[in-house]
C-alpha cells in the first residue's frame, strides 16, 4: 500500500513543499519541511497533527521552500525533534545558515500567535484580547545555538548508498525500508530520493535541473555528469511511482544554453554600470547564490585587467547576515559540486606549490573570492551605496543581495535606496506566480508583474555582440512597502501572554509527561522546581495562589524571555535581574526572607548522567551566536596587518594599539582596518569596512509583538530578467518522463495551470510509448490536503506444488533468500478446505434443528479449485529443456570483485567511474543498467597467463552470483 499526500506546494501559487508518503504497516514518511515568505503557522496545522505518528523526515535542498519551517517545528512542536532526520552534508550546513539568517533577518519568522488561542488562555484569568485590535504577540523564535543544535541531530547521507533508516519511538516498524539519495542539480546537496519499500519502488524528484551548470552537476537521471547516457540508470528506472515537480512545465529552455545564460546577465550588467549604476539582483542565500556569486567572480577575475570593460571600475558585493558562514562551508563541500570546481581547485593547488609562499596572490580557488565583498550589516550597504568617485560621480556596483522574495532580507532596503534613479537595474532570476493576494501581492511578485506588462514601454540596450537587451521602464509606478518591526510587550499583553505559555507549559507537561520541547537546552540551567518545591510558612491563600501561577510560568521557561515583573519575581530578584543586589524583606514570610539559591539538577537516568551534544560539537559545526566561527576569533597578538594572514614560526607579533579586542559582542568592536569577512586577506579595505558610524542593532530578547508600517515607494529602476532558477523545463520533462517509466506519476510543486498541463501531455507521451489509450495511464495531480491511492498494482495467485515436483528442486541460497526455477505443467484439481470443512461442522452442530440443507450448501462449497504445478510428462521434457535459459541472480559490486581478485592474488585496481582493471589485461564495466562487461586484451607474449587472468576473473563473476537453471 502507497498512499501519497501534498500537506503544502500542490496546484498552488505558494513554493513551500511539504509531502506526507504512508506505506504498508504505518510507516509514514515526511519529505520537507517547507515555508513561504508569508510565515503563516496556520499553514503547519496539519503537520503538527501528522508529528506523532512521523516514521522519518527527508529534506531534498537548503531552501526555504523545502526546510524553512524545521526550526520552528523542533521548537514547537512536540517530539519533532525526536524523530530522525536524513539530508545530505550540503543540506545540512548551507540550511542551517539559511534558518540562522532568516530568524535574524525579520520578526515575522518567529510567527504570531493566533488571537483565538490567546482568547482561550486569557479568559479564565477573566481578561480579554481587544477584539478590534489584532495584538500580533510573537512565539519565542529559537535561538542561534538551538537551530545549530536541531540541524546536528540530522543525520548525513551521501550519494548513492543504500541506507536503512532507524524509526522515530512512536513509529510503527520499517520492514526494511531503504532511502537512498541521488544527485538532483538545482542546488548544492539537492536530492532525488529513492524510497523501497516491500514491493514499492517510489521516486521523489522535486526541483531538479538536468543540465550542467558553472557550479552544480546535473541530475543523476542518466548516471551524472559526464556519463552520456541514453538510458535512465537502473536503480531509478521503472518505479512503482514517480512524484515529480511540474513548476516549469511551461517554460522554454534558453537557446544557447547556459553560456548564453552568463552571457546575457553580464551584458545586463554591463550595460548599467557602464552609467554608474547599481544592479541590484535578488536571490537566496545558500542555494542559487553560489552558481551567481561564481560566475560573477570569474568574469571580474578575467575582466579586471581589460581597460574598456566597465566591470573594470564596478564593485561586486554579496550582502546576507550570514553569508560569511555559507561561504566557508562551500569552500569545505568541493567534493558535491562539478567536476570542473575540483579540477579547477587542484590546478590551483598546484601552481600555489610551484609559486611559494611570496607570490600566493595569484591563485585563488573556486570560492576564495578576490574581487566578490561580503556585506553582512545594514550599515555596511548603505555607506557602500553611498559610495562616490574624487569627482563626487557614483560608481557602479553589483550588488547580490537575500533574499528572492524581497520580503525580508537585505534586497529590500537595497531597492529603497536606489529606487529613484533610472539608470539603475533589477534583475529578477526566477519566475514568480502571479500574486494571489491584491491586496498585499508581496514586492517581488509586483515587479514581476510589471515585467510581463510592460505597461510602461521597453528600452532596448544594445549589448557587444549586437544584440538588443530588454529592460522593462518602471517610470515612477508606486509600490507599497511594508515594514515590520518587533518591540517588547507590556501592559495587558504582557500579562495574556505569560498566561498562555503558562497555559501551553502545563498541557504540554501532560502530554509528553516531563520536558517538553519547548524547554530549550540553554534554559535548563537551574532546577525547575526548586522554587515551587521549598517549604513555605507562607499561610496566606492569595499569596500561594498568586506562587502557583508564578510557579506555573516559570516552572519551564526562561525567566528573561518571559518577561516577569519586579513584583512576580519576588526574591528571585536577586537572581534574574542584573545590577540588582538589594531586596526588602521587610513584612515578608517564608521564602521571601530567605536568599534564593539555584540548585542546578542533574537529569540522570538508569544509565547515568544526561549528556548535552551541543557541549562537544566541533568548531565547524558550532555555528557563532554573533555570526563568526570560534575558529576565527581573534589572538591577542593580531594586528589589522596580520589578521587573517599566516605567520611563520619566527615571526612574534608585539601588541600594539591596533590589536582587535575579545568579547561576545565582536562585531560591534571591530576596527575600521579590519575586514569582518575571513577570506579575503590580500583585498584592500573598502568603504563598507568603516565601521565608525555604525549603531549596533538591539536585540530584543523579551516577549515581543509585531507593528506594521507601509510606506508608499515611487520606482524609477529598471527591470530585466536573466533566468537562474535552475530548474527543469518543458524539454527535459517530456524528455525524462517517459524514459524513466514510472507506472504511476504524481505531480505536484507547481501552480494549477502548468500542472494539469504538463499531466494532459505526460499521458499522452506515456500512452505512446507502451501503445494504449491516454486514460489507461495514471497521472495523479493531488490538491492541498487530497490523500491519492499509488499503490503498486500486483496480481498474485496461490499455487500447489505436488510431492514429486518438490523433491525435484534445486535450492540455491542467494543473500539470505533460497531460489529454484520450476518447468511443470498446470493442473485444476478439485480440493477440500479444512477450514471450510471446520466451519460446516460447527454449523452442522449450532443448526441440528431443521437446517441440514443450509449444511449440505456449506459442505458443497468448500470443494474449490486450486491451481497446481505437477511434474511435467515425459513427452514434454525434450521440447521444454531447448527453451530454458540459465539466469544469473543477484549484484555484483566492483569494490567486492576488486578484493576477491586481489585476495586471489592479481592485482586489481580502479580506472575510472565503474570501471576495474584486473592484472593490466582484463577489464570489468558496470554499465548505468546493471550490465556487466568483462573485455580482454591480447597482446603477444604470456598468452597463457592473460587467457587465465580472463577465464579467472569469469569464474569470480559467477561465483557471486546465483546461476539458476
Amino acid at each position: 500500500m502507497f498512499t501519497f499526500t501534498p500537506l503544502q506546494g500542490a496546484q498552488s501559487e505558494s513554493s513551500a513543499s511539504q509531502s506526507l508518503l504512508e506505506l504498508d504497516g504505518g510507516v509514514k514518511v515526511l519529505i520537507d519541511v517547507g515555508w513561504d515568505e508569508a510565515f503563516d503557522v496556520a499553514k503547519l496545522k496539519e503537520l503538527e497533527k501528522q508529528v506523532p505518528t512521523l516514521s522519518i523526515i527527508l529534506l531534498t535542498h537548503p531552501t526555504i521552500a523545502h526546510l524553512g519551517a524545521y526550526a520552528h517545528c523542533c521548537k514547537h512542536f512536540p517530539q519533532f525533534a525526536r524523530i530522525p532526520v536524513y539530508a545530505t552534508l550540503p543540506v545540512i550546513s548551507l540550511g542551517r545558515t539559511l534558518v540562522q539568517d532568516l530568524y535574524t533577518s525579520t520578526p515575522l519568522a518567529s510567527t504570531v500567535i493566533p488571537p483565538s488561542a490567546l482568547s482561550e488562555a486569557s479568559y479564565s484569568y477573566s481578561q480579554s484580547v481587544s477584539a478590534s485590535q489584532d495584538p500580533n504577540i510573537l512565539l519565542q523564535p529559537p535561538t542561534l545555538e538551538e537551530i545549530a543544535s536541531y540541524f546536528s541531530l540530522i543525520h548525513p547521507l551521501k550519494y548513492s548508498q543504500p541506507h536503512q533508516p532507524i524509526p522515530s519511538p512512536n513509529s510503527a516498524p520499517l520492514n526494511g525500508l531503504t532511502v537512498t539519495a541521488y544527485n538532483a542539480g538545482h542546488t548544492l546537496g539537492g536530492t532525488i530520493w529513492h524510497i523501497q519499500h516491500g514491493l514499492e519502488s517510489i521516486v521523489y524528484a522535486v526541483d531538479w535541473n538536468q543540465a550542467r551548470e558553472n557550479v552544480l552537476a546535473g541530475a543523476a537521471w542518466l548516471g551524472g555528469a559526464g556519463a552520456g547516457g541514453a538510458e535512465v540508470i537502473e536503480q531509478l528506472r521503472k518505479p512503482t511511482a514517480l512524484i515529480c515537480s511540474s513548476r516549469g512545465g511551461e517554460r522554454l529552455a534558453l537557446p544557447g544554453g547556459r553560456a548564453k545564460r552568463d552571457e546575457l546577465l553580464l551584458d545586463m550588467i554591463k550595460s548599467a554600470t557602464s552609467k554608474g549604476g547599481t544592479v541590484l539582483i535578488p536571490t537566496d542565500s545558500s542555494a542559487r547564490v553560489l552558481e551567481l556569486a561564481y560566475l560573477l567572480e570569474h568574469a571580474w577575475r578575467k575582466e579586471t585587467n581589460d581597460d574598456d570593460s566597465p566591470l573594470r571600475t564596478s564593485k561586486l558585493y554579496l550582502a546576507s547576515k550570514n553569508i560569511g558562514a555559507t561561504m566557508r562551508y562551500t569552500r569545505s563541500m568541493l567534493e558535491w559540486m562539478d567536476d570542473a570546481i575540483i579540477r579547477e581547485f587542484e590546478a590551483n593547488t598546484g601552481v600555489l606549490k610551484k609559486q611559494g609562499e611570496s607570490d600566493q596572490k595569484h591563485g585563488a580557488g573556486p570560492f576564495d573570492f578576490k574581487h566578490l565583498r561580503l556585506l553582512e550589516r545594514r550599515g555596511q550597504i548603505n555607506r557602500v551605496l553611498n559610495e562616490t568617485d574624487n569627482l563626487g560621480r557614483s560608481v557602479g556596483k553589483v550588488i547580490l543581495a537575500s533574499d528572492t522574495s524581497l520580503e525580508w532580507g537585505f534586497s529590500k532596503d537595497v531597492l529603497r535606496k536606489i529606487a529613484d534613479d533610472s539608470r539603475n537595474l533589477v534583475i529578477l532570476t526566477e519566475r514568480l506566480a502571479p500574486p494571489h493576494d491584491a491586496a498585499s501581492p508581496g514586492l517581488a511578485k509586483t515587479l514581476w508583474s510589471w515585467w510581463e506588462e510592460r505597461k510602461n514601454g521597453v528600452t532596448l540596450e544594445p549589448s557587444k555582440n549586437g544584440e538588443n537587451l530588454e529592460q522593462v521602464n518602471t517610470s515612477g509606478r508606486s509600490v507599497k512597502l511594508k515594514d515590520v518591526k518587533r518591540i517588547p510587550l507590556e501592559g495587558n499583553d504582557l500579562s495574556v501572554y505569560q498566561h498562555w505559555l503558562a497555559t501551553q507549559r502545563q498541557l504540554l507537561t501532560t502530554q509528553s509527561g516531563g520536558a517538553t520541547s519547548l524547554e530549550s537546552s540553554a534554559d535548563v540551567v537551574d532546577d525547575a522546581s526548586s522554587d515551587s518545591s521549598s517549604d513555605s510558612d507562607d499561610s496566606d491563600t492569595e499569596q500561594q495562589g498568586k506562587a502557583l501561577n508564578i510557579s506555573a510560568t516559570m516552572g519551564q521557561a526562561n525567566r528573561k524571555k518571559i518577561g516577569l515583573s519586579d513584583e512576580d519575581l519576588g526574591i528571585n530578584i536577586l537572581l534574574r535581574r542584573k545590577g540588582v543586589y538589594d531586596f526588602d524583606v521587610r513584612g515578608k514570610k517564608g521564602r521571601e526572607k530567605m536568599f534564593p539559591v539555584a540548585i542546578r539538577r542533574k537529569r540522570a537516568d538508569e544509565f547515568g548522567d544526561l549528556i548535552r551534544p551541543e557541549d562537544f560539537l566541533r568548531a565547524e559545526e558550532r555555528d557563532e551566536v554573533d555570526g563568526q566561527d570560534l575558529r576565527q576569533q581573534s589572538n591577542k597578538y593580531d594586528t589589522k596587518d596580520t589578521l587573517g594572514k599566516k605567520r611563520k614560526w619566527d615571526d612574534v607579533a608585539a601588541p600594539s594599539e591596533g590589536r582587535v579586542p575579545n568579547g561576545a559582542n565582536k562585531r560591534q568592536q571591530i576596527g575600521g582596518g579590519q575586514r569582518e569577512s575571513p577570506d579575503i586577506a590580500d583585498m584592500p579595505p573598502g568603504v563598507e569596512d568603516d565601521a565608525s558610524d555604525e549603531e549596533p542593532e538591539e536585540e530584543i530578547t523579551s516577549p515581543s509583538r509585531l507593528v506594521f508600517s507601509t510606506e508608499t515607494l515611487s520606482i524609477n529602476v529598471r527591470l530585466a530578467f536573466v533566468d537562474f532558477a535552475g530548474l527543469h523545463d518543458k524539454r527535459s520533462l517530456q524528455m525524462l518522463i517517459p524514459l524513466i517509466q514510472p507506472r504511476k506519476l504524481i505531480l505536484v510543486s507547481g501552480m494549477k495551470d502548468e500542472t494539469l498541463s504538463l499531466a494532459a501531455d505526460c499521458r499522452k507521451l506515456l500512452a505512446a510509448l507502451i501503445g494504449a489509450e491516454d486514460t489507461a495511464i495514471d497521472v495523479y495531480t493531488p490538491e492541498i490536503g487530497i490523500t491519492v491511492d499509488a499503490s503498486v498494482d500486483t496480481n498474485a495467485w496461490a499455487v500447489k506444488l505436488t510431492d514429486a515436483l518438490v523433491k525435484q528442486l534445486k535450492w540455491q541460497n542467494v543473500k539470505g533468500l533460497s531460489i529454484a526455477t520450476i518447468t511443470a505443467r498446470l493442473e485444476v484439481i478439485h480440493h477440500d478446505s479444512p477450514d471450510v470443512k471446520a466451519e460446516g461442522s460447527n454449523k452442522k452442530q449450532k443448526l441440528l434443528k431443521g437446517d441440514a440443507e443450509k449444511t449440505r450448501e456449506a459442505i458443497d462449497e468448500a470443494e474449490v479449485e486450486v491451481p497446481t504445478l505437477d511434474v511435467l510428462p515425459s513427452n514434454m521434457v525434450s521440447a521444454t529443456r531447448s527453451v530454458a535459459q540459465p539466469l544469473q541472480v543477484g549484484d555484483l559490486r566492483l569494490a567486492d570483485l576488486r578484493k576477491i581478485m586481489q585476495g586471489s592474488g592479481h592485482t586489481a585496481e580502479f580506472r575510472g567511474e565503474g570501471t576495474l582493471l584486473i592484472d593490466g589485461s582484463v577489464i570489468v564495466r558496470k554499465s548505468g543498467t546493471g550490465r556487466i562487461e568483462v573485455e580482454s586484451i591480447g597482446l603477444a607474449t604470456g598468452l597463457m597467463q592473460q587467457g587465465g587472468t580472463f577465464y579467472a576473473v569469469k569464474n569470480k563473476i559467477y561465483e557471486g552470483l546465483a546461476v539458476v537453471k
